[in-house]
């Protein structure tokens, strides 16, 4: 897919329906849906940075309010339905046996920071809240690091994206070309990088839960 002509689809959506589709494709990104959760934050960031079409603390409203949202859908879910269920339907949604296998062996380990920090990783950010409710993580806690983790998220990528449009639109257009080059460059690199990092964390899955 042609990367200018998608951004600009996603910057056409929010100016036609504003903070409601952010909310919407966040969530539905939350709840195990493979959408731009994060592309459509940062898009309508920028959007926010280079006009007055949408205000940033809406943009970062509404983006946690769908994190957040959705994430109790994913966890509801997961909680009544559990693994049989991510097991027979996973696939369609890029949730593997070896994603699962990860899943139980980071919640047998890490259950807190996983449903926290998972909202900033690709790879657990559709599925963390899913396998929160599989694996039988408490409601309180669960809530309790939903809220925090969606509300830190949508102001970081937020405001970051804000902050780093104001300052492209203040610099020359070669520089800001060169700019943007580097963030896709540097975004790039991270997706490599987290793919890896999958390959490790199968392997050390396998080896801990062997057993179970």
């Amino acid at each position: 897919m042609d990367l200018a002509w998608f951004s600009s689809f996603l910057i056409r959506l929010i100016q036609v329906h504003g903070a409601w589709i952010i909310s919407v494709v966040v969530a539905l990104e939350s709840a195990g849906v493979p959408l731009p959760g994060e592309t459509i934050l940062v898009a309508a960031a920028l959007l926010a940075a280079a006009t007055n079409q949408i205000d940033i603390v809406v943009v970062v409203a509404a983006a946690a309010a769908g994190a957040i949202i959705g994430d109790g859908i994913g966890y509801t879910v997961g909680r009544h339905f559990g693994l049989p269920l991510l097991r027979k339907y996973g696939r369609y949604v890029r949730l593997d046996e070896n994603r699962l296998l990860i899943g139980r062996y980071l919640f047998f380990r890490y259950g807190s920071a996983v449903v926290f920090f998972g909202r900033f990783i690709a790879v657990l950010r559709m599925f963390a809240a899913l396998l929160a409710g599989a694996n039988g993580m408490p409601p309180g806690r669960f809530f309790f690091f939903n809220v925090t983790g969606g509300i830190c998220w949508a102001c970081l990528f937020g405001f970051g994206a804000y902050a780093v449009g104001t300052e492209i639109y203040k610099i020359s257009e070669t520089l800001s070309l060169v700019s943007l080059g580097l963030f896709i460059g540097a975004g790039s690199a991270l997706s490599i990088i987290m793919r890896r990092y999958e390959f490790v964390l199968l392997r050390q899955a396998q080896r801990a839960l062997s057993d179970r």
